[in-house]
């Protein structure tokens, strides 16, 4: 049987780490960066992301979280994702693919089946999905969405 990981491929982990809050219209988003340990995401790109964000997109009164992830020297993804329909994740997918590109844009979503989240963001999301949880099975009053919001998750992935 194959299994569809290349024979030089060798993994490493990467650390989470929350940041802060962010506004983008009526949503508030948990921040979160996904790196390795010796090499975090630079301040700049970062001041970029967040301009991408708050600048260029209007979400709804949603909560949610949004992960910044340093793929490679000068390739990153930014993943926007909100609680939707109660129980559903939705989610927008930017890239920034060298330093020669001045913002995120858009990922082509090309196909049918297409990727979602990779491991170590996955790291993140499972966080996120439990602390959704929590919130879904409280009063859902301001003292449970600030809990919520205060709920984030730091450590290697």
């Amino acid at each position: 049987m194959s299994v569809a990981v290349a024979a030089g491929y060798t993994h490493a982990p990467k650390v989470a780490r929350p940041g802060t809050l962010l506004s983008v219209g009526d949503a508030i988003l948990k921040w979160y960066e996904v790196a390795p340990a010796g090499a975090p995401v630079p301040r700049a790109v970062r001041e970029l992301a967040y301009e991408s964000l708050c600048r260029e997109w209007e979400l709804e009164d949603d909560l949610g979280f949004a992960v910044l992830h340093r793929c490679g020297r000068e390739f990153y993804f930014l993943l926007v994702s909100t609680w939707r329909n109660d129980n559903e994740l939705w989610e927008t997918v930017l890239a920034k693919q060298s330093d020669e590109h001045e913002r995120f844009e858009p990922w082509p979503a090309d196909g049918p089946h297409r990727p979602t989240f990779c491991v170590w963001e996955l790291g993140v999301v499972c966080h996120e999905r439990l602390a959704w949880s929590r919130y879904l099975c409280s009063e859902r009053d301001a003292a449970a969405r600030s809990a919520y919001l205060r709920d984030t998750f730091e450590g290697v992935v």
